[in-house]
């Protein structure tokens, strides 16, 4: 599977991939398996390729190019581990563009475009919305943490702490032995932490959440440092021998909780910049024009494009293409983020940044 880091390396080349006068062919598939506990994307892909390659003249180059992507991509997702959730290949034989990405994390449903450049949207809100973040799961004797990205668990560490047991012994060395076993709690919770800022250092970690009963989770707060904690996006109850699916599910759950509650919280202090004449600017035209100059820090865009006013693209879409005019706008505004190195951030409630033509930015500088 793709970690998060060849996600957006691969999503930069694309983003400059020149192609010339011949055909992109985008696909999006949805491989998990159907009702019938089976993948369909077969036929799918005949029948859009067959459809498609009807519209190009007999014998041209970009029939033949076309031709050549349909047969190499036929092969290539014939061969896709059955592991994988979802697929996205980017393909252009005449300009040797072959690019795949095998994905844990889902796609909705089979889509495929053929244009004048790769459909990126789709693979920019996909990366975001499946960030990298990491997932402590502790009790008082043992904790395993797990960096996530791409609804994928990278990898896993665990950390053992001291057995111990309860003593029936009365008296004063019950209270001794109980002072202990706090003791060793405080130990264990301690090297927890400690391991776990060393993670999060070393991967560059800004979400964690954190999963253990109402005895560890206290001791661990108390332990983390300030920017740890900073860190922190949610504490939920989970069993140690919880399975790997359920800590993935929760993990991702408290993800997007926070995810609904900080994207308001972002849109309204960029308006509220705006209106301040601050370092913000909102509408796709003049969220385009600030890209251009490469003042863009943070692109804020929605994750439904039919909410993006189209007016603002540089050319108009092709006759007969697969985007929608809307698609090609945001697009053009991802092409454009990625290329200036400022960062994408999708908004899930379409009704936030639908005042503003979809599209929205922090800026590095005013001019």
């Amino acid at each position: 599977m793709a970690p998060t880091d060849t996600l957006s390396a691969q999503l930069d080349r694309l983003a400059e991939a020149d192609t010339g006068p011949y055909p992109v062919v985008s696909l999006y598939l949805n491989l998990q398996p159907g009702q019938t506990g089976r993948d369909n994307f077969e036929p799918f892909l005949r029948n859009e390729f067959n459809d498609r390659l009807r519209t190009y003249p007999v014998g041209g180059p970009e029939r033949q190019s076309l031709e050549q992507d349909a047969a190499k991509i036929r092969d290539y997702v014939a061969s896709v581990p059955a592991m994988v959730n979802g697929l996205a290949v980017f393909a252009c034989s005449a300009a040797g563009l072959f690019e795949t990405l095998e994905l844990a994390a889902p796609i909705e449903q089979h889509r495929v475009y053929i244009s004048d450049e790769p459909h990126l949207y789709p693979l920019a809100r996909l990366i975001d919305e499946y960030p990298r973040f990491a997932v402590l799961l502790a009790d008082t004797q043992s904790a395993r943490i797990f960096v996530i990205a791409a609804n994928h668990v990278q990898h896993t560490e665990e950390v053992e702490g001291t057995k111990t047991r309860r003593h029936k012994a009365g008296g004063w060395s019950q209270t001794r032995f109980q002072r202990h076993i706090d003791n060793y709690r405080e130990q264990h919770a301690k090297e927890v932490v400690e391991t776990l800022g060393r993670i999060v250092t070393a991967e560059s970690i800004d979400s964690i959440v954190i999963a253990g009963d109402e005895v560890i989770v206290p001791l661990l707060k108390a332990q983390l440092s300030k920017e740890l904690a900073s860190k922190i996006v949610d504490i939920v109850k989970l069993d140690m021998r919880a399975p790997l699916k359920a800590i993935l599910d929760a993990g991702m759950a408290s993800m997007r909780a926070k995810d609904v509650e900080t994207d308001r919280e972002r849109v309204d202090a960029l308006v509220s910049a705006y209106r301040a004449g601050g370092l913000a600017v909102v509408g796709s035209e003049r969220v385009r024009r600030a890209l251009e100059l490469g003042q863009v820090e943070q692109l804020v865009i929605t994750a439904d494009p039919t909410t993006i006013d189209p007016a603002c693209a540089s050319l108009p879409p092709v006759s007969g293409a697969e985007r929608t005019a809307e698609e090609v706008v945001a697009d053009e505004l991802i092409v454009k983020a990625r290329s200036t190195a400022a960062r994408v951030r999708f908004i899930e409630d379409r009704a936030l940044l639908a005042p503003y033509g979809g599209a929205a930015a922090f800026l590095r500088f005013k001019l």
